[in-house]
């Protein structure tokens, strides 16, 4: 776990709660094995994640294409 604080500049004790809590969710598994402890991220657990951000792109894509109709039919107007 040393080894995961060390990049942070966080203190041992405040990267473990914050792992404790990502395993409390289900989006990290760790094991351990004499003195090391490996942490591995629960892919599944990120499909939610991945869902709404989906349909967040959709609804964003969408309002984008209007507003560069909308810009490109202004600039043809101001051409005329």
């Amino acid at each position: 776990m040393t080894g995961l604080a060390n990049p942070t500049g966080l203190r041992l004790p405040t990267v473990m709660r914050h792992l404790s809590v990502l395993e409390q969710a289900g989006l990290i598994a760790t094991s351990k094995d004499g003195r090391v402890r490996t942490c591995e991220i629960v892919p599944e657990a990120l499909v939610p994640m991945q869902t709404w951000l989906d349909e967040q792109r959709t609804i964003w894509e969408s309002r984008l294409d209007r507003l560069d109709d909308y810009v490109m039919k202004l600039m043809k107007e101001r051409e005329t």
